[in-house]
């Protein structure tokens, strides 16, 4: 049994995509089911959920999406956990065949795709994000990301020893650990016994700790997963607010553990340099430029604001931190996917 773990949160606009993707799967559905783990949702989100058949909803009282992780998987009953968001859709109707591919091994923990993709009728910025292979420019030049990006032409700037496989490569990972974790994460249920998954299930934290406790190898397997992570420019800067103020939040409390200090620091620096310079921005978008699929490639000019953006509200927020401003996590009380 594979268990679909999709938290939600007035996910109206994008949940049905996402419920019907998974739906068309050309797998029996009696070898799956979708969980969903609501926040309080206000909008039609969970009669949606319900007209699309989920096989079980249950609450999300602490809000967060690493929250309703937690509290979908608690509620879930496979050997297999799929970790999907409501604003993603499966490209194809193999993913789950593909996907689930690599445990037949039995050294396998944890599956990801290794690209993002997205449709010529998707929102430029969502199509822009799914060239970078992030959703944070930032990991760019710290080299942590891990999903194919049209800058460099690699799925990670970190230096990981792959085995190839029929679909999907085999990681040897050791020292350094690309953010594994979300948008699409596949694993297996027995890892939840050795990391430190509740109440809150920070996704690249929890793989990063399998990896570190010797549960064995993660897959990166031939496909993608549509990720709608913005359609204008303002949900973009909302959602670097939230994802800075959770995260100093979260460092305050001890609950992060993804080990960033081992990664490249001097990523940061130059991140910084390159924003204030700019040229390197504009380099970055020409690569992208040249490796984008004819017709994609004015989604370059996406990348200069993003990262100028990034640089700003990453500053603001630790500078509120180095002025003594107590840490606080982002209301969601109004929390609108759009």
């Amino acid at each position: 049994m594979i268990s679909f773990v999709i938290p939600t949160l007035n996910s109206a606009s994008t949940i049905g995509e996402c419920l019907d993707a998974i739906l068309a799967q050309d797998f029996p559905r009696d070898g799956y089911e979708i969980v969903i783990a609501d926040a309080g949702s206000t909008d039609g989100t969970l009669a949606i959920a319900r007209e699309k058949g989920v096989d079980a909803i249950c609450g999300n009282p602490l809000k967060t999406g690493e929250a309703g992780k937690a509290a979908g998987i608690k509620a879930s009953r496979g050997d297999l956990i799929a970790l999907v968001d409501s604003d993603n859709i499966l490209p194809s109707r193999d993913w789950l065949r593909k996907m689930s591919a690599p445990f037949e091994d039995a050294s396998v923990f944890a599956a990801e795709p290794i690209r993002y993709s997205a449709r010529e009728t998707d929102p430029s910025l969502t199509r822009y994000f799914a060239l970078l292979g992030m959703n944070d420019p930032v990991c760019l030049f710290v080299g942590n990301y891990d999903r194919v990006c049209a800058v460099t032409g690699k799925w990670t700037g970190l230096d990981i020893p792959a085995e190839r496989k029929d679909g999907w490569l085999k990681l040897d990972i050791k020292d350094r650990m690309p953010t594994i974790g979300a948008n699409g994460f596949v694993f297996r249920r027995r890892i939840l016994d050795r990391v430190s998954w509740e109440p809150y299930f920070f996704d690249i934290d929890v793989a990063a700790m399998a990896v570190a406790k010797g549960c064995g190898a993660i897959a990166k397997v031939e496909t993608s997963i549509i990720h709608l992570y913005c359609a204008k420019f303002g949900d973009f800067v909302r959602k670097q607010r939230r994802r800075i103020r959770d995260f100093l939040f979260f460092a305050k409390t001890k609950d992060r553990t993804y080990p960033w200090k081992a990664q490249r620091r001097g990523g940061i620096a130059l991140f910084a340099v390159s924003c204030a310079l700019v040229v390197p921005l504009a380099v970055q978008a020409l690569m992208m430029a040249i490796r984008a699929p004819r017709g994609s490639r004015r989604l370059a000019l996406w990348h200069i604001p993003a990262c100028l953006a990034t640089l700003w509200i990453y500053a603001a927020g630790v500078l509120s931190k180095l002025a003594g401003m107590k840490p606080a996590m982002a209301d969601r009380t109004a929390w609108q996917r759009g």
